[in-house]
């Protein structure tokens, strides 16, 4: 909260913002903000939308673009795609070519509306693991090219476990790591990374260069009409941050509305 938002330059431009320099956020009328950091808002992209999107959109347009070097027609699964960047993550991968999608997420009820966004097949994560590995393995088996991993923790485990048994000789399975919302740690025996051709690396500021991070927000924020993505979200002016703080849906994106 306060790294980024959409407001107005000194011209009144819009532009999408982020990290303001310290000690200024973006719960403010007025903050400071490198030029390089801001970026001109297509006229057709209402301010709540962009502020919303901007932030849970580029880490899987970055992960696709950057570090998995998605492809026209491949396979993608996203593993955690009930949240708001999952849940985009499902969209993005639709509309940067990916030909299948398979959604994962312990929301049963989230997850069957991501099946409305893109999604071609849902995995619920309900199941004792030994089933859930299951579930991976026949996914995995019809051909995945990317993971998009937003749990980490057991749900990985059993992924990148049932990928190598799946796996066939030298076919490489780019595996994304993006969040860790089930645990910042797992337990990987080595003889899964011998036995397959599994790429496994993460996405985030330090794998990619800020400046590219910058272009990818760029190229999500024009995308998003054309597009047709979807985020739901829950403007709030900023008198009641303090009830909107304690509210919890992953589902749908809190923007604090601040005027002058």
């Amino acid at each position: 909260m306060g790294v980024d938002g959409v407001g107005r330059l000194d011209d009144g431009s819009r532009v999408y913002f982020a990290l303001p320099h310290a000690p200024y956020g973006s719960m403010a009328q007025r903050t400071t903000v490198s030029a390089s950091q801001c970026l001109p808002l297509p006229d057709n992209l209402d301010d709540i939308t962009a502020a919303a999107i901007a932030n849970p959109g580029m880490s899987s347009w970055a992960a696709y673009t950057e570090r998995a070097k998605l492809k026209r027609g491949e396979t993608v699964l996203v593993n955690g795609a009930t949240a708001a960047a999952g849940r985009l993550a499902v969209q993005i991968a639709k509309h940067l070519g990916a030909k299948k999608v398979i959604a994962t997420g312990r929301n049963v009820e989230a997850l069957h509306g991501v099946a409305t966004l893109g999604a071609d097949v849902t995995v619920p994560l309900v199941e004792d693991d030994d089933a859930v590995e299951q579930s991976f393995k026949e996914q995995l088996a019809a051909g995945v090219d990317v993971v998009i991993d937003y749990l980490w923790g057991k749900s990985a485990e059993r992924l990148l476990t049932a990928a190598a048994k799946a796996a066939e000789d030298g076919v490489p399975l780019r595996f994304v790591q993006s969040g860790a919302i089930s645990g910042p740690n797992i337990t990987l025996p080595s003889a899964v990374l011998r036995a397959s051709a599994i790429e496994l690396m993460g996405s985030g500021i330090g794998s990619v260069p800020r400046n590219r991070f910058v272009r990818a927000i760029a190229d999500l924020l024009h995308a998003v009409v054309p597009a047709g993505l979807k985020i739901a979200t829950r403007p709030v002016p900023l008198s009641q941050v303090e009830d909107a703080w304690s509210w919890s849906d992953s589902t749908r994106r809190t923007v604090l509305m601040v005027n002058e």
